[in-house]
């Protein structure tokens, strides 16, 4: 029995209000108009993918790339306002970018 449940049965009268600051949320990324650009290097001949160009705040860009590695499950970096994927990950990193509302330019190879 959870919390809600609980709740239910010491106030059944009770009706939750729905606010709308819940129905209308926004992101907690701020989005820009200028386009991610995702590059593919090899550094000491292993693949990695880059990402720059992100206008908002370097706290958000970080942020952005715990999410990216968590989802990837890999290893990664943020340094100098660029984040560095370790491995060949374009196309799911721009598919997850897209659709977190962020516009993305693939470039090189």
């Amino acid at each position: 029995m959870d919390l809600k449940d609980q709740l239910r049965e010491l106030f059944p009268d009770h009706e939750p209000e729905q606010s709308e600051e819940t129905e209308n949320q926004k992101p907690a990324i701020w989005i820009q108009e200028d386009p991610i650009i995702c590059k593919y290097e090899k550094r000491n001949g292993r693949p990695v993918t880059l990402l720059e160009g992100y206008n908002g705040a370097d706290k958000d860009f970080e942020i952005l790339s715990r999410e990216i590695k968590q989802l990837l499950g890999v290893g990664g970096s943020f340094k100098k306002g660029r984040i560095l994927i370790q491995g060949d990950y374009r196309d799911r990193i721009m598919d997850y970018l897209k659709q977190q509302g962020f516009k993305v330019k693939r470039v090189g190879g």
